[in-house]
């Protein structure tokens, strides 16, 4: 009976180590206690922005961060999915910068904005799914393969454009009022006072949580992460799920792509650039591990909003983009470091 008892203490894993309950416990609860320190940066940051930066808590500037944390919240909308996987997708910013120019460009040929969007997200449906097919026969290699893609997209996108035209990089040409007001700070949707990149980040979220919380892809999702063995074993679909990912980051890429025209007014390569960086960051502050199977995506939320409020804070402090990089990677290496020391849930299975 005793060594029974200390079975059930202390499972066995799938590679012979003893798991001790108090492990177990910890994974539990790493989780809320990433999410607590996220939403504890958050308070914070809020504090400092109403104490240290005039005018933050202003209405203009309060619409102008919603803007910018919507369209940072749905580019890691894919790059959250991808990590709860155990993998990166680091052809988001490239994604972002082809559908940017090849948006303004087919506008300008004469198609309607409707079919330019459609054709544009059907695109990047397409680069995404080759994406997930070369990686799913790559594991552990999808950082790479990724980021070669995106080289490949966004080089092939300024091909296209770059016809009868002198600058690659830059399109020229007229944004439909529709889209400005939906990614302008000022927009206002059906008269809410709020632009429509805010509504369908909302949107978005809702929908992505409850997949993740209560669909079987979403199960399936965390099972692969976890243990792609044991997911095999429990007849998840990988290859479906796995291509699913990859082609709704792209989707994703290239709907914040099309917002960025309308904020920006004009088409240019390189308009993704940041989210190379910031949507890996929102994934790793809001607490989702980057080795799978662990998070979610209402943690990516606060991730989200911690980057937002931290960038308009060191802005409004006068720091240069250097400094704000600098203060960036000092958040996020020791949140790394942290996440890092926590059991990953294949230990548990």
């Amino acid at each position: 009976m005793s060594g029974m008892s200390a079975r059930n203490e202390n499972p066995v894993t799938g590679d012979g180590h003893v798991q001790p309950r108090a492990t177990r416990a910890v994974l539990r609860k790493s989780a809320q206690n990433s999410s607590l320190m996220a939403g504890v940066l958050v308070v914070a940051l809020v504090l400092t922005g109403m104490l240290a930066v005039d005018g933050f808590g202003s209405g203009t500037n309060l619409k102008t961060m919603l803007v910018f944390g919507a369209f940072l919240g749905i580019v890691s909308i894919g790059q959250t999915l991808c990590a709860l996987l155990g993998e990166l997708d680091l052809s988001i910013p490239f994604v972002v910068g082809a559908a940017n120019i090849v948006m303004l460009w087919l506008l300008g040929q004469g198609l309607s904005s409707w079919s330019s969007v459609l054709i544009v997200v059907a695109l990047a449906l397409v680069v995404g799914t080759v994406t997930g097919l070369i990686s799913y026969f790559q594991p552990g290699r999808s950082l790479i393969l990724s980021l070669g893609m995106g080289f490949a997209v966004l080089g092939g996108a300024q091909i296209v454009v770059s016809v009868g035209a002198d600058q690659a990089g830059t399109v020229y040409g007229r944004v439909p009022g529709w889209l400005t007001d939906a990614g302008s700070a000022n927009g206002s949707f059906l008269g809410t006072g709020v632009g429509l990149t805010v509504w369908l980040w909302a949107a978005l979220a809702v929908v992505v949580i409850l997949v993740l919380r209560r669909t079987w892809p979403g199960r399936g999702l965390y099972a692969m992460g976890g243990n792609r063995t044991a997911a095999e074993r429990a007849l998840v679909p990988q290859l479906g799920i796995w291509l699913g990912t990859f082609a709704l980051s792209a989707a994703m890429a290239s709907v914040v792509g099309i917002l960025l025209l309308g904020f920006s007014g004009g088409a240019f390569a390189d308009v993704g650039r940041p989210y190379l960086f910031t949507t890996v960051a929102a994934v790793v502050v809001g607490g989702t591990s980057l080795l799978g199977g662990r998070g979610g995506y209402g943690a990516t939320v606060l991730g989200v909003a911690v980057m937002t409020l931290l960038g308009t804070v060191l802005v409004g402090l006068g720091l240069s983009a250097a400094a704000q990089q600098a203060v960036l990677g000092l958040l996020i290496v020791p949140m790394v470091a942290l996440y890092g020391r926590q059991p990953h849930p294949r230990t548990q299975i």
